[in-house]
């Protein structure tokens, strides 16, 4: 029986079917506050929030035999296939009655974002990048105490050097062709938003009702 890993792999010809979307991928290290962002971008300019660890998540919550796979393979310390994440990302946009989506914390590295544009034919409109100091993230999560074990000082060094080596190729590439739009994020939530406002408004995202 072919399983939905096998079928994600083999189906990488498939693209989004007769549905034209926008996409903008949202980057930016552990508390350089995306997600905060995120919510805000969803409340004026109307996109569709698709977050890559969210959806794994609830594939492996809902119990389904994919989902019990994908928890199998984290258990085992093994990398989910690009191909299974963009399979799960491609899925939750077919389904949705939107075409504008933010895609945060997505690509993570290089062979993500091959992968993402070979599978789905897209390719963003561009990237939002949240900038911020190491310093910085790192007072924000030791600060913001929801009880997250992994916001300890060692873990949070790790996560950021992750972000760095991965993610960072995946920024530059996109920078080559002009898709970058960064944002400071080290400045207060308000003022973030004022940035990310000025970036939407310049790509003619109109204010949602």
């Amino acid at each position: 029986m072919e399983t939905f890993v096998d079928a994600a792999k083999k189906d990488a010809n498939g693209s989004v079917q007769n549905k034209s979307v926008t996409v903008v991928f949202v980057l930016g290290g552990p508390g350089s506050g995306k997600g905060t962002q995120c919510a805000n971008i969803v409340e004026h300019f109307g996109y569709t929030h698709l977050s890559a660890g969210d959806l794994l998540r609830a594939e492996i919550k809902s119990g389904s035999e994919n989902g019990t796979l994908i928890d199998n393979m984290i258990k085992e310390g093994k990398i989910v296939p690009s191909e299974v994440t963009i399979k799960l990302l491609q899925r939750a946009i077919q389904e949705n009655g939107n075409d504008k989506f933010l895609i945060d914390g997505f690509p993570r590295n290089e062979e993500n974002r091959a992968a993402f544009e070979s599978v789905t034919g897209i390719e963003p409109e561009f990237v939002l990048f949240f900038d911020c100091s190491e310093e910085e993230m790192e007072r924000r999560l030791l600060n913001r105490n929801q009880g997250r074990v992994d916001d300890n000082i060692e873990t949070i060094r790790k996560r950021f050097k992750v972000f760095l080596d991965s993610s960072l190729p995946v920024i530059e590439y996109y920078n080559a062709k002009g898709k970058v739009r960064k944002i400071d994020a080290a400045k207060p939530i308000e003022g973030v938003f004022e940035s990310v406002r000025s970036v939407f408004t310049v790509s003619g995202d109109k204010v949602a009702a």
